[in-house]
């Protein structure tokens, strides 16, 4: 079973293991949602008191990280241990499936949407981003999230990881942000690549070879200079369907190897 955690000893070797092979390995923190883990063991950084417990399975899970001071200093104390640990350009800092249930009922929140003069709850997930964006440019470090970042406005120097789809990563270039091209009908490779009947248990959908080549990751909607902005593509493999290395390996090959 593969560990539930990392030290910092170990995220060192990783870090080295990669530079060695001219690899930069980017990190990502998840927030405002995903973060039940978190909540679990920090339940006053929630909107309601819980008790919450760690997600033993997939899903998308209406509590999340509050909007209150003492959530910023949290999560700006773990950045910086993040920091320190990897020197990449880009902090991932998710921003991805963040429902606004509870925010809608919290009023801390609805009182801090109405201080800042906030659209709505989607105008709080920018005004998250913002915040954190602000602290990770700070250290001299740049945010990319996925492209629920774009709710409520883009952070101003964040790059957008286009996934559901590519009208977050068509969005980011006009605006002259950097954008990941990683769209789940064509780079989640967790998806069946053959018959479900014949196939180990997949997550879901029908990504074969052919689907994954056939992918142009610069739209047609942009120009040539917008196109400068596409950084390029990236592959997903969720873990949740995956018994081991094994798997992981037939997942992925050769798709990988042959398009990226």
């Amino acid at each position: 079973m593969a560990p539930y955690f990392y030290t910092q000893e170990q995220i060192k070797e990783v870090v080295k293991y990669a530079t060695e092979r001219h690899i930069t390995v980017v990190p990502e923190i998840e927030m405002p949602g995903h973060a039940l883990a978190a909540l679990s063991a920090y339940p006053e950084l929630a909107c309601t008191k819980g008790p919450f417990e760690a997600a033993t399975k997939w899903g998308v899970f209406d509590d999340v990280f509050c909007s209150k001071d003492e959530t910023f200093t949290f999560l700006e104390n773990v950045l910086d241990e993040v920091m320190k640990l990897f020197p990449s350009q880009y902090i991932h800092i998710g921003g991805d499936e963040c429902p606004k249930t509870r925010w809608k009922e919290c009023a801390h929140c609805q009182e801090l949407i109405k201080k800042n003069n906030l659209k709505d709850e989607h105008g709080l997930q920018s005004y998250f981003i913002h915040r954190i964006e602000k602290y990770v440019n700070s250290k001299g470090r740049k945010i990319i999230g996925w492209d629920e970042i774009l709710e409520g406005g883009l952070a101003p120097n964040a790059a957008v990881m286009s996934w559901t789809g590519i009208k977050g990563g068509v969005e980011a270039a006009k605006s002259n942000h950097f954008a990941v091209m990683t769209p789940g009908s064509y780079c989640y490779f967790d998806h069946y690549q053959g018959d479900p009947q014949t196939e180990p248990n997949a997550f879901g959908g029908f990504t074969p070879l052919e689907k994954v080549y056939s992918y142009n990751p610069i739209p047609s909607e942009l120009n040539a200079e917008q196109s400068k902005y596409i950084l390029g593509v990236q592959a997903n493999l969720w873990t949740e369907y995956i018994l081991d290395f094994k798997h992981v390996q037939y997942m992925i090959f050769s798709k990988i190897v042959c398009a990226f």
